[in-house]
């Protein structure tokens, strides 16, 4: 005896009102009337639906009611009792603590802080580097034959092949993207004259592109530019298919408009992905990139069983 829950809704369903829009068909039982009614209504205290309107505010006041807990109801209870349309606000007082707890993970804590010491004051320095003439690498061959003749370099090379995430995946993991255009420009003279054979520097794309915008108040494209001029090594980014540097799909036109726009301005590779391998996404980002002239590095996502203790960390 207890609760049981039969339906079909999931994470970002669609929910469609041209036949049957139950999302969940809720069912109590117990060893009385009574006590199947407060079953179900602390079952429908903590039920979460999120994304569309739901009738649990009124399934709530129909179980409270006392007519209905005493089982003296009949086909004119609803008609009857307009009261069960009055439907007490949410607090959504789970939904805020998650909002909470997402802020302060990403900008920090929001109270003052417990003490009036000021940050330390440091000034990374660049190393010191002996500046190159004049070199040539894959970046030359990109411009002056295009994609495929990067790629026929790429099959001919004989070696490993290293692409330098520091610029963008690096800070991104460690540091929340914060790292400024600013101080990427100050090591960005050391990179090009240190490397110069580097397959590419990975400097843009994933979150470096919202980021910049609400965090850094920066013009990402502004960044894209400022570090072509100094370094002149194949740059790469991360595209996410179809979803381009968003986290929903884009009209196929959106997608093409932007990796021209990224070409443009100086961006050569792009690593194409979907985090689910759905092919179909990645291809519209394939294509976007191909019409526009970059390179394609079309990339697969792939995780090991992370709850397997015998997997090698």
């Amino acid at each position: 005896m207890g609760i049981r829950l039969d339906g079909n809704a999931y994470n970002n369903c669609t929910i469609e009102p041209f036949y049957d829009s139950l999302l969940v068909k809720m069912l109590a039982t117990a060893r009385s009337h009574e006590e199947a009614t407060d079953k179900m209504r602390r079952a429908l205290d903590e039920t979460r639906i999120r994304g569309v309107k739901t009738n649990i505010p009124f399934l709530h006041n129909v179980v409270k009611d006392k007519q209905f807990r005493e089982g003296a109801v009949d086909t004119y209870f609803i008609d009857e009792h307009q009261n069960l349309f009055n439907f007490d606000t949410s607090k959504n007082r789970a939904q805020k603590l998650l909002q909470y707890l997402g802020e302060v993970n990403v900008n920090g804590p929001m109270t003052p802080l417990p003490t009036n010491l000021k940050p330390a004051t440091i000034k990374p320095e660049c190393p010191p580097f002996k500046p190159v003439a004049e070199h040539h690498g894959l970046r030359d061959v990109l411009c002056k034959g295009g994609a495929e003749a990067f790629a026929k370099a790429v099959r001919n090379h004989e070696g490993l092949l290293i692409t330098d995430t520091t610029f963008r995946d690096a800070h991104q993991s460690l540091l929340a993207t914060r790292v400024r255009t600013l101080d990427l420009k100050e090591v960005a003279p050391f990179v090009s004259n240190s490397f110069p054979s580097l397959f590419s520097v990975e400097n843009w794309g994933g979150a470096t592109f919202d980021v910049a915008m609400q965090f850094l108040h920066e013009c990402p494209w502004e960044r894209l530019r400022e570090l072509r001029k100094a370094i002149n090594i194949p740059f790469q980014m991360l595209l996410r298919g179809a979803n381009a540097l968003g986290y929903s799909n884009y009209p196929d036109n959106v997608v093409k408009d932007f990796c021209n726009l990224a070409v443009k301005n100086g961006m050569d590779v792009f690593r194409v992905f979907d985090c689910l391998n759905y092919v179909p996404n990645m291809i519209v980002g394939m294509n976007a990139v191909g019409e526009a002239g970059g390179v394609i590095e079309a990339a697969i996502s792939y995780a090991g069983d992370v709850s397997d203790t015998r997997t090698p960390a």
